[in-house]
């Protein structure tokens, strides 16, 4: 399957905002405090997401996705010249 360059920039940006959201997340949980507190207090006010989706954010290997996306990239582009 061949990836045009606009659905390189939406999986691209999802992930970059998937990575805001984890790091909001890390910097806030600790043993005591419940995902669900911090999904209301902290995550909802900046990014108005749903509980699913803050599951499969959470789910989600962002930083390998990226590499994988630009090595893709690369890839296309070396092709290309």
């Amino acid at each position: 399957m061949t990836r045009t360059n606009q659905s390189f920039g939406i999986r691209y940006n999802t992930l970059k905002r998937y990575k805001l959201i984890m790091e909001l997340y890390k910097s806030h949980k600790t043993e005591d405090i419940p995902d669900t507190v911090i999904l209301r207090k902290y995550i909802l006010p900046v990014y108005p997401i749903s509980r699913t989706t803050f599951h499969t954010i959470l789910c989600t290997p962002v930083n390998k996705e990226i590499a994988e996306l630009e090595q893709i990239k690369d890839q296309q582009l070396r092709m290309s010249f």
